[in-house]
Order: C-alpha cells, then sequence, then structure tokens
C-alpha cells in the first residue's frame, strides 16, 4: 500500500483526534497511547510514535521514511467513559475494515458526550452520600440531612461547572456548602450521631477517577504525566479541606464522629 503525503497527513489528523478525545474525557495515558497507534497502523502507517502531556499530545506517522508530525492541546472535559468507549468501539471496527478513513473522521467528528439528567445526578448524589452516613451508623434524620447536604453541593458544583469557573474554586465553594447544611444537624442534634453527616456528605468531592489515573500512569511508565494529574487530584483535595475548615470555623462546629 503507498500512501501520498496528503493521505498520511490525513490519517495522522484523524489519529491525533482519536488519541484527544481520550484524553479531554479522562482516558489513561497508555490507553490514549495504545488507541493512538492502533488507529494511525490501521490506516496505512508504519508506526506511530506519540507524546502525551498532562493538558496536550504530540504524534508523528512514519511511512517509508517520510514523517508527519502534528500538536494537540487537551483541555478537560470531565470525565466521560461513553466518549472513551464510543472512540475504542470506531477504533476495533477499523482494525476490522468496516470503516474506512472517511467514515472514521466522520464519526469521530460526530461524538457528543451523553449526559444525565442534572436534576436526576443530583438525586442520586444525595442518595448516595447518604446511604454511606447510614453505612457509618448514622440514623434516618442523619441520613435526611446528608441527602440534603450533599444535594446542595452537588446542584452548586453543576452551577459553577456550566459556567466554566475554576475547579479548585467550584470544590471549595461545595464543600462549604455541604459542610453549613451538616452543620445545621450538628447544632440542632438531628439524630444520634449527626457529625456522621460532616464526613458523608463531602465524599462526592473525592477525586478518586483522577487518582486512580495517576498511580496507573506512573506505574505504566508515563511518569510526568502522572505525576501532574496527581498533583490536580491533591490540590482538589486541598481545596475541599479549606471548604470544609472554612465552614466549620464559622459555625463553630468542629470534628467528624468516626464511622
Amino acid at each position: 500500500m503507498k500512501l501520498t503525503h496528503e493521505a498520511q497527513t490525513e490519517l495522522t489528523r484523524i489519529a491525533v483526534k482519536a488519541g484527544q478525545i481520550l484524553h479531554q474525557h479522562g482516558a489513561e495515558s497508555r490507553l490514549v497511547e495504545q488507541t493512538t497507534q492502533r488507529i494511525g497502523v490501521a490506516l496505512g502507517a508504519q508506526s506511530i510514535e506519540l507524546s502525551v502531556s498532562s493538558d496536550a499530545i504530540v504524534i508523528t506517522s512514519l511511512f517509508e521514511g517520510n514523517c508527519v508530525t502534528t500538536t494537540r492541546r487537551c483541555y478537560d472535559r470531565g470525565i466521560n467513559m461513553q466518549m472513551v468507549c464510543d472512540v475504542l468501539r470506531i477504533c476495533v471496527m477499523l482494525e476490522k475494515q468496516l470503516l474506512d478513513a472517511a467514515q472514521v473522521k466522520e464519526r469521530l467528528a460526530r461524538l457528543k458526550p451523553y449526559k444525565y439528567n442534572r436534576w436526576l445526578v443530583v438525586v442520586m448524589i444525595g442518595f448516595s452520600c447518604a446511604s454511606f452516613s447510614h453505612f457509618f451508623g448514622g440514623d434516618w434524620p442523619v441520613y435526611i440531612t446528608t441527602f440534603f447536604a450533599s444535594a446542595g453541593a452537588m446542584i452548586l458544583r453543576q452551577e459553577l461547572a456550566h459556567r466554566h469557573h475554576n475547579p479548585f474554586v467550584n470544590f471549595a465553594l461545595s464543600a462549604f456548602v455541604a459542610t453549613s447544611i451538616a452543620s445545621i444537624g450538628v447544632i440542632y442534634q438531628f439524630g444520634d450521631k449527626p457529625q456522621i453527616a460532616l464526613a458523608a456528605s463531602v465524599l462526592l468531592l473525592v477525586p478518586g477517577f483522577p487518582l486512580i489515573n495517576a498511580v496507573s500512569d506512573i506505574l505504566k511508565g508515563h511518569i510526568s504525566t502522572g505525576i501532574a494529574r496527581w498533583v490536580f487530584a491533591t490540590m482538589l483535595t486541598i481545596s475541599v479541606s479549606i471548604g470544609i475548615v472554612t465552614s466549620m470555623t464559622l459555625t463553630g462546629v468542629s470534628g467528624w464522629l468516626s464511622p
């Protein structure tokens, strides 16, 4: 198979687009690397070399000594495994020769992240955090307090994210709201162990996925990207702590009851 320079440039753009989508929606660096290489080779390149950083991807396609290199900035679009799975599905279909380059390009361009109804998310977050409070030993008044505290924090988090506020400010303010609402239960002694609500209501703000990706990247050799993700997750945790401590200072409520 003979590739023209134009065809090689086109396959490079398609491959880097796939990698960019994966990177922007929370895929680990190793998955970004493997999928981009698979797509490039399936489109006709002899090999694909790429570098993945915390906010960009650089890719070079090689064919008979000819190199085409391109770079894409990767802005954070939020964690969305549906987008990751859709790209992987396109990759598999391409490898099975069910799609050609034009169809792959079209499908990648048409990908849209599926999002649940925001109020459904708020309710389910409320129930999940409230269930943790029950698991920790809280009674029904604590369960209800946790539900409203975490749901209120989720509403604020959604609103701030929709307006593209800094994520650190978002997490700090959301933690402040959750702790402030839960503090009402402590002040008025709602339930047998109202302090449980203070801990359970902020569990929605735990940056678990970024921490998992950070560890995965470090273990798989992407040290710089893993450290960058670890620092980001650590800063989110510090922001949550600032919101919690500020609320406790203003309300005069202090101390979590260990589960």
